[in-house]
Order: structure tokens, then C-alpha cells, then sequence
């Protein structure tokens, strides 16, 4: 097992204040995750030596969904002149590309269903003619929210890639528990520099919304870091 020293994740403070509790947030460094490994032997290798009773072991979405064979290259997606058209509207941010690139928003309209995709579009453009954001997410749904596309701090081969969000999130945590031998609560999250959400976890919805404060500000970092998990402890 290999626990991050703190340099992979330079300018992210490793420990947090909420609620009067002081809590370590302990990145895990793995090597890069494949679409070939088992996430049990990744949870195995790098987390269940570390993880004590008490603690909170969180799982990135991005190694579960590899791990469950939903990454694709760029190469083999074929956007349809829909996804062409819809990408175009979608605000690019510095922390992710999000569904504003053709590959990207190719991928929601199968996930989602072109229905649900033009409808949410069709709102987040009358809203955000009010001044109002997110309505897109909203609509479209976890599903949508929780594709990546590459960016330019992406881990290769990731750069060339498009993952989408892990299937049974819930079920996956709670089979990682059981995997830890019940040592902690496990959460599979989807955390950026601009926030983050729960996808699934054993936690009950307190410890959910406690678990987003505690990493909203992402320690994981999120480029070349190679930090897939880690672990929350009362310090």
C-alpha cells in the first residue's frame, strides 16, 4: 500500500474543520487503473491496510466505472450531428470538459435518452436567459453528471478517453465494505475542484451530506495526482 505524502497533492490541505470536528483526509496514490483490473485487488493492494475502524474509505466514480469496462477512446465514438449541435452550448471549464465536446455529449444522449438530453437543453436555455445555472444537470440527471472527458491534466491514457458514471454505486460500496471487513463506511464520489456528490455509499443521508463538506474543496486533486481514493478520519 502507498499513501500519498502530501507533495502529489501540493496546494490541497490534508486536514479540514467541520461542524467543531477536525478530520484527516488521507489520499491513497495508486498506479494508473485499467479497464482490465478488478477493482477488488485495487481496493485490496492499496486500501485495506490503511483503512481503520471508525474511518470513511472514498472511492473516485472514475476507477469503478474503468473498472466496469466504461471507458471509451475518442476513437470509438461516432457523435451524431445532434451531439455536435448540443455540445456547442456547453460551457468548458479549466476543471472539466463536461458534455462540451461532441464525444462527450454522444455519450449522454445514449446514456440519458435524446428525449431527456433535448428537454434539459431546452430548459437550461430558457433559465439561463433569467440568469439562472444548472438546470441542464439537473434535468439531465447523475448520469450526465458524471461523465469525464479529457483534459489537459487527464492521466494518459485517459487524455484520449470518456469515462462514464459507475453502474449500482450503492451496491459497489457496499460490497467494498464488505471487502474491508466492515472496518468503515465506504462512499463512491464524484469530487471536482467545482464540487462534488455522493453517487453511493453505506453512509445514512447525514453522513452523506457531512462526507460532501468535508471534501468540497477535492484533496484529491484532480489531474496527474494518481490519487483515486482515500480515506476520512476524526483527528
Amino acid at each position: 500500500m502507498q499513501a500519498n505524502d502530501g507533495k502529489a497533492n501540493e496546494g490541497k490541505a490534508l486536514e479540514t474543520d467541520v461542524d467543531g470536528t477536525n478530520y484527516a483526509r488521507i489520499p491513497l496514490k495508486t498506479r494508473v487503473v485499467m479497464p482490465e483490473d478488478d477493482l477488488d485487488a485495487v481496493i485490496t493492494e492499496y486500501a485495506t491496510d490503511t483503512v481503520q475502524p471508525g474511518d470513511v474509505l472514498f472511492v473516485t466514480e472514475k476507477i469503478v466505472a474503468i473498472t466496469q469496462g466504461r471507458s471509451y477512446r475518442l476513437d470509438e465514438i461516432k457523435p451524431r450531428k445532434l451531439a455536435l449541435l448540443l455540445s456547442k452550448y456547453v460551457t468548458r471549464t479549466p476543471y472539466g470538459i463536461g458534455l462540451g465536446m461532441p464525444e462527450t455529449m454522444e455519450m449522454a444522449l445514449r446514456e440519458c435518452g435524446t428525449p431527456r438530453i433535448l428537454f434539459a437543453a431546452a430548459v437550461a436555455a430558457v433559465t439561463k436567459a433569467f440568469g439562472r445555472k444548472g438546470d441542464f444537470y439537473r434535468i439531465a440527471g447523475d448520469k450526465a453528471r458524471a461523465i469525464d472527458g479529457p483534459t489537459s491534466g487527464t492521466i494518459p491514457p485517459y487524455n484520449q478517453a470518456v469515462v462514464l458514471g459507475p453502474k449500482n454505486p450503492r451496491g459497489v460500496a457496499a460490497h467494498v465494505q464488505t471487502l474491508i471487513g466492515g472496518k468503515a463506511e465506504v462512499a463512491v464520489v464524484d469530487i471536482n475542484d467545482l464540487g462534488g456528490n455522493i453517487l453511493g455509499s453505506t453512509l445514512d443521508r447525514a453522513g452523506e451530506d457531512r462526507l460532501v463538506r468535508i471534501l468540497k474543496d477535492n484533496p484529491l486533486g484532480q489531474g496527474h495526482q494518481s490519487t483515486p481514493m482515500g480515506i476520512i478520519r476524526a483527528v
